[in-house]
Order: structure tokens, then C-alpha cells, then sequence
């Protein structure tokens, strides 16, 4: 078992990883924030990487029949659930994982493992953030509801994930992207071949972003026993992203093609594919900036993700417009 950090190694408050003023430091009550925290309230991109591939699948789902008025809660809905099941699923990784985080100078500064909160209070605030999800997914039909339901497995296996295989981010990847099922369902009570090329696309995605996110951590990982792709991977790490990057952008492509080409629509193709284009040249651009011995580096590409998954938001909406 890993012993955890002294605690004058630990900040007196927030969490070392957490980006500067954020709200959650500046404006949250203080008996709040521990809570916050294991919800990583003050780091918003995990929310934007699970919301991402719901607003794809939203988008690209009502290129193929229409958009309708149901789309603006569907979009609406599925922000505030994956806030929720986010902070949820985040509160459950930190549980399985306190005596890990306590053993990593990056995460020894979370709640748990610095003491501002109990695993019971973490259960009882896991509990009370998917009640919430939970009244949100059953506005929704009934294959939406059953996607929901199924994806609670994955959400549960995760944070055991990195003890077992090489392959952790797979398994983050298939929970993180069942949104783009979910949503896609949600839309059009069905799930076409493209709804799975575009799950597909989210997972190469995930490999690719959260592989740079666990080179952070791969000194103490290897310490402590932790598996990643990034210790996998090692010295030949930027071609197996360049292979995420190109099956990121091949299958979103892919899944555009299957959605609109039946329909012999050229224009909403184009402007779809458009969107594909200009990710894949961030993303390019990311890679070009990063440098995979600089944890700075690292989450600085990582965190640029969410302006890389929103690019084709717009170009997949309009689209649905066309």
C-alpha cells in the first residue's frame, strides 16, 4: 500500500493541479469545496471532454432528419449530466484511488488523501450527484435511459482499469465517449452505424489526449506500480499519437460520410467535413508544441482539447441546418 505524502508537502488549501483562481478557490464557500474538488469543479475540462461528443452526436444525428425544438434541451441536458456524472465519476476514481493519489505529488492534494474529506461524505456526494444525472436521463426515451444505465459499468470499472492492463485510457475512452451513443439516441431512438464511427472517433480521441495527460505521472506511476499507456508507450509515444491523432480525424470523417452521404446532400457533407479538417490541424498544432518531458507541457496540450473537440461543433450544426 502506498504511504501517503508528509502533510507539510501537501498546500494548506486547493489542489496542486488545479488551474490559478479558479472559481472553486475564489468564490465557493469554503465548507463547500472539498466537495467541489472531488467533482473537479475548478478544472472544467474533463466536463468539456465528456460533454464533446453529445454535442457531436446531437449535431450530426440531426443532420441526417432534422433539428428539432427537443434538440435545445438534449443539448442543455446533456451539459449539466456530464457536470454531474463527471463529478461523480471523479468522486468515485478518487475514492478507489486515495491511497495511490496519496503516493503522487500531483494528486496528494485532493481531498481524501489530504484529509478534507471522508470516503463516506465522498460516497454520500457521489450518491447525491447521480441522483440528480439520474432525473435528467429519464426525461429522456427509453434506449437513451438503457445507454445510461449500461454505461454505469464502465464508470465503475475505470478507476480499477490502470491495476489490470497496459490500457487504461481504453477503458476511459468507452466511458467518456458513450455520450455520443447516448445523445445520438436521445435524437433519433436509434443507433445507425455512424453513431458508433463517431463513438469509435471519441475513443482514438481519449487514447490520444489522456495518453499525454498520464505523462505527467509517469515517473511516480512507474514508483508506485500504476499503469498507463504513457509508460507503454515510453520513447515511441509520439507515433502511437500520431496513430490516435489520424484515427481521431479518419473516423469522425468516417461517421460524417455514413450520416449524410445516403442522403446526396454535397453541401452539408462539405461544411461537415470542414470541421474535420480544421481539428485535425490543431490537433496537429498541438503536437507540434508538445513536449512530452515537460509535465507543464503536457497538460497545457491536454487542456487545449476542448477547443480541438469544439471546433467541429459549429461546422457539424450547420450542417443540420443546410
Amino acid at each position: 500500500m502506498p504511504e501517503a505524502a508528509p502533510p507539510d508537502t501537501q498546500p494548506a488549501d486547493g489542489v496542486a493541479d488545479a488551474p490559478p483562481g479558479n472559481w472553486v478557490d475564489a468564490f465557493a464557500p469554503p465548507p463547500t469545496r472539498p466537495y467541489l474538488r472531488l467533482s473537479r469543479a475548478d478544472r472544467p475540462i474533463g466536463t468539456w471532454l465528456l460533454l464533446i461528443p453529445c454535442l457531436w452526436a446531437i449535431a450530426l444525428a440531426a443532420s441526417v432528419d432534422a433539428i428539432r425544438p427537443w434538440d435545445l434541451w438534449l443539448a442543455v441536458s446533456c451539459a449539466i449530466g456530464a457536470f454531474l456524472m463527471r463529478g461523480a465519476g471523479c468522486t468515485w476514481n478518487d475514492i478507489a484511488d486515495r491511497d495511490f493519489d496519496a503516493a503522487v505529488s500531483r494528486t496528494r492534494s485532493r481531498p481524501i488523501p489530504a484529509g478534507q474529506v471522508t470516503v463516506r461524505q465522498a460516497l454520500i456526494w457521489m450518491a447525491a450527484q447521480m441522483v440528480l444525472a439520474a432525473a435528467i436521463l429519464f426525461t429522456y426515451n427509453g434506449l437513451a435511459i438503457g445507454l445510461g444505465i449500461a454505461s454505469l459499468t464502465l464508470v465503475a470499472i475505470y478507476p480499477f482499469a490502470k491495476r489490470f492492463t497496459w490500457w487504461p485510457q481504453v477503458f476511459l475512452g468507452l466511458a467518456f465517449n458513450w455520450g455520443a451513443l447516448l445523445a445520438w439516441a436521445a435524437h433519433a431512438r436509434d443507433l445507425p452505424p455512424a453513431a458508433f464511427a463517431l463513438y469509435a472517433a471519441g475513443i482514438a480521441w481519449t487514447l490520444y489526449y489522456d495518453t499525454i495527460y498520464a505523462h505527467q505521472d509517469r515517473e511516480d506511476d512507474a514508483l508506485i506500480g500504476v499503469r498507463s499507456t504513457a509508460r507503454l508507450f515510453g520513447a515511441r509515444s509520439r507515433q502511437w499519437l500520431f496513430l490516435f491523432f489520424v484515427l481521431t480525424v479518419s473516423l469522425l470523417a468516417l461517421a460524417i460520410v455514413l450520416a449524410l452521404a445516403p442522403s446526396g446532400r454535397p453541401v452539408p457533407l462539405l461544411v461537415a467535413m470542414t470541421g474535420v479538417w480544421a481539428m485535425g490541424w490543431h490537433i496537429a498544432w498541438q503536437m507540434r508544441r508538445l513536449d512530452l518531458d515537460d509535465p507543464a507541457s503536457c497538460l497545457a496540450v491536454f487542456r487545449a482539447n476542448r477547443d480541438a473537440g469544439l471546433i467541429p461543433v459549429p461546422f457539424l450544426a450547420a450542417a443540420a441546418w443546410l
